[in-house]
């Protein structure tokens, strides 16, 4: 979730000082844009998962900084919860073996995690909500030992001057407060990350707004919160609503939350970073002492650490990054619509139909999100999220379609093609979209299991929903590590 900090309260001059160098930051990076200082010769693609951690008994296992003591491995680092870790893998091109490549590292590095984290009786679980969480795993002692996140809290509370209200309803019906943002811990996702040029930044951003719908409503992995079964993808509502800085005054006013789809496509990814720092205040306002302009002005590459790390604070699902590696500037697209898991495999599939369908719309001769309202792309995002692979969609030329039909006929193809145009080897790209292919024919999701697998363990046991849950997560964790796709697991 971003770097260490070390202060641990703010002034208005500090508020003041921040506002002025995030504005000069923007300033700059229009600067940049305009005489081209990017480096997009060799695209990167990245990838993070984040991770649960449970004990023997499936619960959430508080010991994140034992676990990554035992892990050893700068590739693991910590996250919001105690209960959470992420691994960051190092980027890589597409290529004809990147997804592999990734699927290999990823592989490896999750195993030996494992292996080190059963030393301290603790397993490592790819989840996008971990089903055992309760309420009172949730307080201000969730949180990991980390000054940035306490600090996160602090201006989120300061900034509501009440309590969080989580309210969603799905199959059954959540509503609970919380006085700290721990809930949002409960959130586990897999961020996929695509280096473009400036010039192309618009069009990559936009296709990614447009088959987030699609994406969410294949990848669902969601559907237990506090032992109520909600949304397929529950994360989406309580990572909007567990991060919420406005209180009912505010969003009646229409003031913008800090976690949304967006309102528009764009045109530069400049109309992002404008947009941060026009309509949000700084939640973490902290200087340094680079001056921007004076950089730039010396034909080096500014950090413009002020605007990163303004934007680290606004949870776009699909998010602009800018980025110095080797003192060279690259911007990013950050897709963060997906839960973790079930398996490597199925992270890596999704990832083959992420990067081969935004390929193929860019590509594209006319955009597709010239033919669609962006409200349209919006509530195909909520109701996959809702419905997750049962979902209707809306698409240009066909109408509203089930999200399966729509995939099986007409974007498989596309993300075929897309790949192709990475460079991705024909055996890869099959067999990575053929799971994609076999989750669509079967209706069978991370979601879509974990209910069925609920259902047969109350059902055949007569035990409760909390004894079920436990029993249901030994079971995911125990076929995770099969690394067998999830459409594959038997449902008992």
């Amino acid at each position: 979730m971003g770097k260490d900090v070390e202060r641990t309260e703010f002034t208005r001059e500090d508020r003041h000082r921040f506002r002025q160098k995030v504005r000069q930051c923007l300033d700059v990076f229009a600067q940049m844009l305009a005489e081209s200082r990017f480096d997009s010769e060799r695209p990167m693609s990245g990838l993070e998962v984040e991770l649960n951690l449970v004990d023997r008994t499936g619960d959430p296992a508080m010991r994140n900084a034992d676990v990554l003591a035992a892990i050893a491995d700068p590739a693991f680092q910590t996250e919001l919860g105690r209960f959470n870790i992420e691994i960051n893998l190092p980027p890589r091109e597409l290529g004809p073996a990147g997804l592999a490549e990734f699927e290999e590292n990823l592989r490896q590095c999750l195993n030996a995690a494992d292996s080190k984290a059963s030393a301290a009786d603790t397993d490592i679980v790819m989840i996008g909500i971990l089903p055992t969480l309760r309420d009172e795993h949730m307080g201000p002692h969730t949180l990991s030992a980390n000054q940035r996140y306490k600090l996160l809290d602090e201006q989120i509370f300061a900034a509501r001057g009440e309590n969080l209200e989580i309210n969603i309803s799905g199959q059954e019906r959540l509503v609970t407060q919380a006085d700290t943002i721990a809930p949002e811990s409960a959130c586990t996702s897999v961020q996929y990350h695509l280096q473009v040029a400036p010039e192309t930044f618009a069009q990559y951003w936009n296709a990614s707004q447009v088959v987030a719908g699609v994406q969410v409503a294949l990848g669902a992995n969601a559907p237990y919160l506090y032992g109520k079964q909600l949304w397929a993808e529950s994360r989406i509502a309580l990572f909007e609503q567990a991060t919420d800085t406005r209180p009912d005054e505010l969003k009646a006013q229409g003031v913008r939350p800090r976690v949304w789809f967006g309102d528009r496509w764009i045109t530069s990814i400049f109309d992002l970073f404008e947009e941060n720092v026009r309509y949000y205040s700084a939640l973490l306002p902290l200087c340094d002492d680079e001056d921007p302009a004076e950089v730039l002005a010396k034909g080096q590459t500014p950090q413009l650490g002020e605007l990163r790390l303004h934007n680290g604070t606004i949870y776009r699902w699909n998010r602009p990054i800018y980025d110095v590696v080797e003192n060279r500037p690259h911007l990013r697209v950050e897709n963060r619509v997906l839960p973790a898991g079930p398996t490597v495999v199925d992270v890596m599939a999704n990832a083959a139909l992420y990067f081969g369908l935004v390929r193929a719309l860019v590509d594209q001769e006319r955009p597709l999100w010239t033919q669609m309202s962006f409200s349209a792309a919006e509530e195909n995002f909520h109701s996959a999220a809702r419905e997750g692979i049962g979902a209707r969609v809306y698409w240009p030329g066909i109408g509203e379609v089930p999200v399966t039909e729509l995939v099986l006929r007409r974007l498989l193809p596309l993300a075929h093609q897309g790949l192709e145009a990475w460079g991705v080897a024909t055996e890869h790209r099959d067999r990575l979209l053929g799971v994609i292919e076999q989750r669509c024919i079967t209706g069978r999701n991370g979601a879509t299991w974990q209910v069925d697998a609920v259902n047969a363990i109350e059902r055949t046991t007569g035990v409760g929903r909390e004894q079920a849950l436990r029993e249901m997560t030994r079971r995911y964790t125990a076929h995770m590590h099969t690394n067998e796709p999830v459409h594959t697991w038997p449902g008992v």
